[in-house]
């Protein structure tokens, strides 16, 4: 029954999370995460998955600061608070690690972890939807290991959804300067 509940709450959450990827502002493209993580961590608690349960935990510090961060400077420039906002998330990370490591694949949620903070971090949402493609990978090799199928078929489905939304993004901002080079013109 537990296994049944975890797949419920995944596909809530990636469902969240899925979301994200057609949403062009970083604001709501954080709080669709918060949501997403919040029913992935039900999900993993329900597995029994460690790791990503502790990785859920940290990604919600981190969509918390980032959207308290976010209401006080609009400003896209990353400075020296980012900075030390991203070494914080690191170290935090890092010694979860510590705490929940069962094996190698243990620490790709980890390695997902953070690369999807520094890609929302960063402040560009191209490169949060570019980046996105590699954080679905390494998910898809953490769902592989926790033997959680409904984690691996949704995050293939998300990985399509990301590659599909950064062309879209792309091809936007492509559209975009075109029309304002034919103004300007």
């Amino acid at each position: 029954m537990e296994y049944i509940f975890s797949q419920i709450f995944v596909v809530l959450s990636y469902a969240l999370l899925g979301v994200t990827y057609f949403v062009k502002n970083r604001r709501f493209i954080l709080i669709y995460s918060v949501s997403s993580l919040v029913a992935n961590a039900i999900s993993y608690f329900f597995l029994g998955a460690w790791s990503g349960l502790v990785m859920c935990g940290v990604a919600l510090l981190r969509n918390a600061i980032f959207l308290i961060q976010n209401k006080k400077n609009k400003s896209e420039k990353i400075t020296w608070v980012d900075w030390i906002i991203l070494g914080v998330l690191v170290i935090v990370s890092i010694v979860s690690a510590v705490f929940t490591y069962d094996g190698f694949l243990s620490l790709f949620s980890v390695f997902a972890t953070m690369l999807y903070t520094v890609s929302v971090w960063q402040k560009n949402v191209k490169v949060y939807k570019i980046m996105g493609i590699f954080v679905s990978i390494l998910w898809i090799v953490y769902n592989s290991f926790i033997f959680s199928i409904f984690g691996i078929v949704l995050e293939c489905v998300l990985l399509i959804s990301e590659i599909v939304g950064s062309v879209k993004y792309i091809k936007d901002e492509k559209t975009k300067l075109k029309e304002n080079e034919s103004l300007a013109n």
